[in-house]
């Protein structure tokens, strides 16, 4: 799952990954320790020979919220106090963790959403041509 191309360890690069449908984090082949966000010196050995690894997308819910009053960006999106949506933390079944929307569970009734549910990585393009971004969530 790596022999990806030499791309800085940047949240450019790891924006990019996420436009080619790629959730992508940094392993330490001295240490083994695997990093999302990646990281280009590995905290635990100080190694700096870290490698892109393309991660499986599937996890479990760890922790999460209902959003009632949205950002700008959310309301845009037609998110507000009467449709709320749920952000929350997700622990990958290669360990490591990552804040993401959570797609797929009722907002509105948060005491229906269980830490533990399986999710799967999904990329939302909003937008076209050179405005056109790619946004992580995970679909229970």
């Amino acid at each position: 799952m790596s022999d990806q191309p030499n791309r800085p360890f940047t949240a450019a690069a790891f924006n990019r990954y996420l436009a080619e449908h790629k959730l992508m984090a940094s392993r330490c082949p001295a240490c083994d320790a695997l990093y999302l966000p990646p990281r280009a010196i590995c905290p635990r050995c100080q190694g700096d020979a870290l490698a892109w690894t393309e991660l499986s997308g599937h996890g479990r819910l760890a922790a999460f919220t209902s959003i009632f009053v949205a950002p700008s960006g959310m309301i845009a999106e037609g998110y507000s106090r009467d449709n709320p949506y749920v952000a929350g933390v997700v622990e990958l079944d290669e360990g490591v963790k990552i804040s993401a929307r959570i797609l797929g569970v009722d907002a509105r009734n948060p005491a229906a959403i269980q830490v533990g549910t399986p999710l799967s990585v999904e990329f939302l393009d909003r937008g076209e041509g050179e405005q056109k971004k790619t946004f992580l969530a995970f679909k229970a």
